[in-house]
């Protein structure tokens, strides 16, 4: 068997879907930097299950507020291309406060565009270099967050608006955990409504040569990843939560994964592996509930049909990078997850 070592891919980039983010330092997919501060072993709090599960319903049936402020255009005001290009290639380096927190607000309309110039390399690149160089304040991260939290329940007839909302929040609850400023009702209200977002996401488009990306499923994963890399989320019951939210994208039969979402869902996991929230013996039960072959009657059938091949396929692919994770890496809090995945693996046919 192989020795317990470094996972593999830990050593590039964080990654924009894609382009390289260049962020002033590399970081890793995984955000190993944060491990440190995960692995002090912090108690959950006390389970809140009332407060959450009410959250978690509201979730589901919201629909856009009928007075919701209408969003403003893209690209944000006294910006035009020629303006933006020469800001990003300046690192959106904006010396007034008040203007640079006012651009901030204006790239959240731009996560919608059909451009991939406004929506990744504008919007979604220069939100993430102003939070990661700690430059705008706890007010404009809060109006961002509750912003990004509105588009991802909100109208999005290109496909793009709810995905890049979802990456742009994931970097918002990164902000969190690096200096925490939300209270405990948007703890809730984050994971419940990233956690229904994940579960609703039907438009499985990745990556095209004019549009760009898309990537619903990956971009709520890499959300769920940083909510779980956040200390700050103590409660039992959002791990459980976003557990069971991965689990309802692992193995889609209308759709073959080819865009690395079976790794991306798996990083939520082995993170909150990591975080000792479940015993082996419910990880194991876990997963033998993923292993129920609806709608096919048995796993036997797998390849009788394209919906069996793909719930095949992708369940595979899932189970393979959460073994092959767990098994390399240097952590043995992960370890917990090995029993079940192999025998699931096992179990197909």
């Amino acid at each position: 068997m192989f020795e317990k070592r470094a996972s593999l891919g830990m050593r590039h980039h964080y990654m924009c879907n894609g382009c390289t983010l260049q962020v002033g330092r590399s970081l890793p997919p995984f955000v190993a930097s944060a491990l440190p501060t995960l692995v002090s072993r912090r108690s959950l709090a006390p389970m809140k299950h009332t407060a959450l599960a009410a959250a978690l319903l509201l979730a589901a049936c919201a629909t856009a507020p009928a007075g919701a402020t209408q969003m403003p255009a893209c690209p944000p005001a006294g910006y035009d291309r020629a303006a933006l290009e020469a800001l990003r290639a300046a690192e959106f380096a904006i010396a007034d406060a008040g203007e640079r927190e006012r651009f901030a607000h204006g790239l959240v309309a731009c996560l919608a565009s059909p451009d991939p110039f406004f929506r990744d390399q504008v919007a979604y690149e220069g939100l993430t270099r102003l939070l990661r160089s700690e430059q705008l304040s706890v007010a404009t991260r809060t109006n961002l967050t509750n912003e990004t939290l509105a588009m991802m329940r909100g109208p999005d007839p290109d496909g793009f608006a709810r995905p890049f909302a979802a990456l742009a929040l994931s970097e918002l609850v990164r902000a969190d955990r690096i200096n925490g400023y939300y209270d405990d009702a948007m703890y809730d209200e984050i994971v419940a409504r990233s956690v229904a977002y994940v579960r609703g996401v039907r438009d499985y488009r990745g990556f095209d040569e004019r549009e760009g990306w898309r990537h619903g499923v990956a971009h709520g994963a890499d959300l769920l990843m940083q909510i779980v890399l956040d200390p700050n989320f103590n409660n039992a019951a959002h791990m459980a939560a976003i557990r069971d939210a991965v689990a309802s994208q692992v193995a889609p039969t209308t759709h073959f994964y080819t865009y690395g979402e079976p790794e991306r869902l798996m990083r939520p996991i082995l993170f909150i592996a990591r975080r000792g929230a479940f015993t082996e013996a419910e990880w194991t039960a876990w997963f033998e509930q993923l292993m129920n072959p609806a709608p096919l009657n048995a796993w036997s059938e797998a390849y009788a049909s394209q919906a069996g091949l793909a719930k095949r396929h992708n369940i595979m692919a899932f189970l393979q990078a959460v073994w092959i994770n767990a098994r390399l890496s240097e952590s043995t809090e992960d370890d917990v997850l090995l029993p079940g995945a192999a025998a699931a693996l096992r179990a197909l046919p």
